[in-house]
């Protein structure tokens, strides 16, 4: 028979064409499918760059706002308001101690009765009475031990519930603690306080919010008889400005590439987040003290960075002002350009802070805080190879207070009988590197206790000292030299130092203490 005629081969052509067709079409829908998937994914890489652009968008706006927010929307902090309330918290039974477990049930333990004809004969009885007596015993041990179990039970619960409520009696103190020690320091405050002056300015800093990448550190000192405050603040550095303005998508990539913000722009935003920040920290202060025991503040404001040119930290001011309440409660914060508001006020502001480029202070830390003693020239005494443990603990003092001097700090020596763990003082005048540093110098022959590094970092907080220098003859421990790295604000000089900074600083080839004995290996 001929092939066009032959019905097998038909078929097999038939179905070879709809196997073409069927081919042909999962081609057309998986192009379809993989059109769609890419569109779909081209769209959501286009509203990934468009969410990245709202967010930056909003960054810049809430720069933009950083005082008319706080004027407009923030209350200001009062005791009141720190005020705490105590709330006790519920019990809440520990996993499992809610409930106790339920009764053994005699009809678990019970065994079958014998049952049918042979029942009714009495047969299998003794075998019945057998079983059971056995239950019984299991279910007796079963009570017995649910009872000991419950007990447990009970008695851990009780436990429970007596630790709640023993926290819940702690929180109560400790809040009834915090409301009387703040009414305390209400009353002191009024009467002009520096402690609780201080201690309450410290409270609103600390509370006011800023958008991510602002810092938090910050120093107070208060003049009762004058009611002038000195407010250090950290500002932000230039890189909390976003760098692009917007982002985009770009398919032919597949990339999400920013749009650089142009440099001019950054610069301008970057200069009106420093005035705002420097207005809004005078307003809070101010808006807070409803006492009025706040007359005037002079305000520095730094940056903590690293010196590109040294790679050294430096902390230059950028912003420093001075402004009286009567003079600053005049100005409308809503409507102010803040760099001609701080222009207008007594202020000075770098010409180029995006440069870090400082200016000097209009008030710094007072020494006077400090009973100071009359200076003595103890190196032109000293012989040419001088031993440092042959001078007297004044006699060192001073030297170290030479030492200072000749590194470039202004230097004064306090009096011994008040010195509160401070044998110097130094102020760095330099407008880069701010700081009041207390200096304690310790000729002795013996390691430094422990002791001694840890009290030396409780004046520098008291005093709100930028850096604690301890200098001695001898040598320190590691657990000292840790504590003093993790401080961040406390720099040991051991005697090996002391060769190096006299030898480089006062030309003396100084002898120091004994030689610290060899460490082993950690």
């Amino acid at each position: 028979m001929a092939g066009g005629n032959d019905p097998y081969a038909r078929e097999l052509a038939r179905q070879a064409k709809e196997r073409e067709r069927a081919r042909k079409a999962a081609e057309v829908e998986a192009k379809r499918k993989a059109r769609e998937k890419k569109l779909a994914y081209e769209a959501a890489r286009a509203q990934e760059a468009a969410d990245r652009t709202s967010v930056t968008e909003h960054d810049a706006e809430q720069l933009s706002k950083l005082l008319r927010t706080a004027v407009l929307n923030e209350p200001p902090l009062t005791f009141d308001r720190l005020r705490q309330d105590f709330v006790p918290s519920q019990f809440v039974p520990p996993k499992g101690r809610a409930k106790a477990a339920p009764l053994p049930r005699w009809e678990e333990y019970e065994p079958a009765a014998p049952g049918g004809l042979l029942g009714a004969f009495g047969f299998g009885r003794r075998r019945y009475e057998t079983e059971a007596d056995a239950a019984r015993k299991r279910f007796d041990e079963a009570q017995r031990a649910h009872a000991r179990e419950e007990a447990k039970r009970v008695k851990k619960l009780e436990r429970a519930r007596a630790s709640h409520e023993e926290r819940n009696q702690e929180e109560a103190a400790r809040v009834e603690a915090w409301n009387l020690d703040l009414e305390q320091r209400r009353i002191a405050y009024r009467d002009r306080d520096v402690e609780a002056v201080e201690w309450f300015i410290d409270q609103v800093l600390a509370a006011t919010v800023y958008p991510h990448g602002f810092p938090k550190a910050h120093q107070v000192a208060y003049q009762a008889d004058t009611g002038d405050l000195l407010v250090e603040i950290d500002l932000p550095l230039e890189d909390v400005v976003p760098a692009a303005r917007a982002y985009r998508y770009v398919k032919t990539r597949d990339e999400i590439t920013p749009v650089p913000r142009p440099e001019k722009e950054r610069k301008e935003l970057y200069g009106s987040v420093l005035a705002q920040t420097a207005l809004r920290t005078v307003y809070e202060i101010l808006a807070c003290d409803t006492d009025g025991v706040v007359q005037s503040i002079a305000l520095n404001g730094h940056v903590a960075t690293i010196d590109r040119a040294t790679g050294r930290d430096v902390h230059p001011c950028l912003i420093t002002l001075q402004a009286d309440r009567s003079e600053f409660n005049q100005l409308v914060l809503t409507q102010v350009d803040p760099q001609a508001c701080l222009k207008r006020l007594r202020s000075l502001i770098s010409p180029n802070p995006y440069e870090l480029e400082p200016v000097r202070p209009l008030v710094t830390f007072d020494l006077s805080k400090f009973r100071l003693m009359d200076s003595l020239d103890v190196v032109a005494g000293l012989d040419s190879r001088p031993v440092l443990m042959h001078l007297t603990p004044t006699e060192f003092e001073h030297l170290i207070r030479q030492l200072f001097e000749a590194i470039g700090l202004d230097s004064v020596n306090t009096q011994p009988s008040s010195d509160e763990g401070v044998d110097a003082v130094a102020m760095n005048t330099d407008p880069v590197m701010k700081g009041l540093c207390i200096i304690q110098a310790k000729r002795t022959k013996n390691v430094v206790p422990f002791e001694t590094v840890s009290a030396l970092a409780g004046v520098v907080e008291h005093k709100r000292a930028a850096k604690g220098i301890l200098v001695t003859t001898s040598w320190f421990g590691r657990a000292s030299e840790a504590f003093a790295n993790e401080h961040g604000r406390l720099e040991l000089l051991d005697g090996a130092n002391l060769v190096h900074l006299f030898k480089e600083h006062l030309g003396l080839d100084v002898i120091p203490g004994p030689v610290p004995p060899k460490r082993r290996p950690k």
